[in-house]
């Protein structure tokens, strides 16, 4: 099937039904997010894959009593890095080495260049530039998920604060930015036989 063919399925399920999906399902979907593109390959952030029920019913009240929570298969919670430390450019650029056998001084450059441009923003600055590669990443799954015809909805709706907390977030330099159900359409769910609706062309995109 086409990506297009995929994104006219898919749709923000609104109710599921509690059917596992299979580990070979995931494992894709999962892969894909390992390859997604992120600004200098940083990748700065953890994505928690959560299938324990015990641990997506702390996280129900957490997420406004959202069903799709506890009725999921999956639950993946994108955290973001809450900074950028030299220790961090250095770790990615030891992995850059490794994996493509150069020596760590030929990526000098490369390195002082990532330090330098973080070294201008501000902690907040930071945190946000992290939470931005996430969504990058949120893109590449919801593309992947529909392509395996497993159920996706990103949420926000929910409270970064009592994530971190629940799942002990802080004190591992992460914040919860967006959360993603894994799951599969409940035959109920409202929203599921509706059309698609997305602005007509000609108002989104601009030829210039």
């Amino acid at each position: 099937m086409s990506l297009i063919s995929d994104l006219q399925w898919r749709y923000a399920t609104k109710k599921m039904n509690g059917t596992k999906v299979t580990q070979e399902k995931i494992d894709a979907i999962l892969d894909a997010i390992q390859l997604s593109p992120s600004s200098f390959g940083l990748q700065p952030y953890t994505v928690l894959v959560i299938e324990d029920a015990a641990t997506k019913a702390k996280l129900l009240p957490a997420t406004y009593n959202q069903s799709q929570i506890t009725d999921c298969s999956h639950l993946l919670v994108f955290a973001s890095w809450t900074t950028i430390t030299p220790a961090n450019v250095e770790t990615f650029i030891a992995e850059v080495a490794t994996k493509r056998g150069m020596p760590l001084e030929a990526l000098n450059d490369y390195k002082n260049y990532i330090l330098s441009s973080e070294s201008h923003l501000s902690e907040e600055q930071k945190a946000i530039w992290n939470s931005k590669q996430v969504y990058i990443a949120l893109g590449i799954a919801l593309a992947a998920a529909a392509e395996a015809r497993v159920d996706a909805t990103p949420m926000e709706g929910f409270n970064p604060a009592q994530y971190n907390e629940i799942l002990g977030l802080t004190e591992q330099g992460l914040h919860a930015s967006v959360v993603l159900p894994l799951g599969y359409r409940d035959e109920q769910d409202w929203l599921a036989g509706l059309a698609k609706v997305r602005r007509d062309k000609n108002l989104l995109f601009k030829n210039i």
